[in-house]
């Protein structure tokens, strides 16, 4: 008598299941129902806000929805990747991540808010930037050689980046090892504002990353000494690597990448993941950002995660070494 009754029992076993999860791929299949808040960590203006603005504005195109940009930059970008870690993962809420906030800063602020190996969801990498070392027009270094020189002789001297612990002051310190020079560390919030300083003459000496500088060097408003890749930038083919300018082996390449908070759905990162490649690889995107002097490559979630890992654990041990800590 109980066996008839079982047997629906056991039937709702598997039906509920696969219902819910049938109601959960049609309601991810309909994302995005509204604009998606993309986060940039650093001031309006940076490489960063460039790139964002770039695509975003092209995937907003393919996803049927704005993509907003907030920036929110501070404490070498860590609050604004904080607002995407405790934002809800349902794909509305993404940031841009870098080599600094996902990968160095951990190993640079005694304090954070948020683990990057435990705390964010991957989605796509958007690519490299090149960072270049520059000067006013008016400084009497004309190469890294004089440079070098001119810091011996003036021990303290500021040089400015966009802020601690990003791929720019480690930049910085690897410089000040290799030459073996003092120089006082300025940190700014965000590109816009050295740079800024920079042009008024307030700060003589920077690294920064080479889109938000690009437009002042190719006018003459700032001189580029040398570039920190391994290889020149198409941008500034005149321009020597700092290898090449007599520091062999430095090189300092930072990355950006799309991430969202931890736990968010799989289809729905594989929708996100997808439209930024596609604009990524869109002929007119790529032409304006290698312009500006960035090099565009979207990747899938799984590659962006195994880079962030990866150079989490290089730049663990290159920040040890170079004592690079903040409170």
């Amino acid at each position: 008598m109980t066996t008839p009754q079982r047997k629906p029992a056991r039937l709702l076993q598997f039906i509920v299941p696969f219902a819910l999860a049938t109601l959960a791929a049609a309601a991810h299949a309909e994302f995005p129902e509204k604009p998606i808040r993309f986060v940039v960590p650093y001031a309006a203006g940076g490489t960063t806000d460039l790139v964002a603005r770039v695509v975003g504005e092209k995937v907003a195109e393919k996803l049927g929805k704005p993509v907003i940009i907030e920036n929110k930059p501070g404490a070498g970008g860590n609050i604004g990747m904080d607002a995407v870690a405790k934002a809800a993962p349902d794909g509305y809420t993404i940031g841009m991540g870098a080599i600094s906030t996902n990968a160095l800063n951990p190993h640079v602020y005694k304090s954070m808010s948020f683990d990057p190996r435990k705390d964010f969801t991957p989605i796509s990498l958007l690519g490299t930037s090149t960072i270049v070392l520059q000067v006013t027009p008016s400084h009497p270094a004309r190469n890294v050689g004089e440079l070098v020189d001119y810091l011996k002789k003036q021990p303290g001297y500021n040089y400015g980046t966009a802020g601690v612990g990003t791929s720019m002051h480690l930049a910085g310190v690897l410089f000040a090892q290799m030459t073996g020079t003092n120089i006082t560390h300025v940190a700014y919030k965000g590109s816009a504002p050295a740079i800024n300083d920079m042009l008024g003459g307030h700060l003589p000496m920077m690294f920064e990353n080479l889109p938000a500088s690009l437009p002042h060097i190719q006018a003459g408003k700032l001189r580029a000494l040398a570039v920190a890749g391994k290889t020149r930038s198409p941008s500034l083919p005149d321009v020597p690597t700092m290898a090449e300018a007599g520091l062999a082996g430095y090189s300092v390449e930072p990355w950006f990448g799309v991430y969202g908070p931890a736990g968010m759905p799989a289809a729905v990162v594989q929708k996100i993941s997808r439209a930024y490649v596609e604009a990524l690889a869109m002929p007119q995107v790529k032409e304006k950002l290698t312009q500006a002097g960035f090099a565009p490559r979207g990747s899938s979630d799984k590659e962006l995660g195994a880079l962030s890992q990866s150079e989490y654990e290089r730049l663990g041990k290159v920040a040890r070494g170079a004592n690079m800590t903040m409170d």
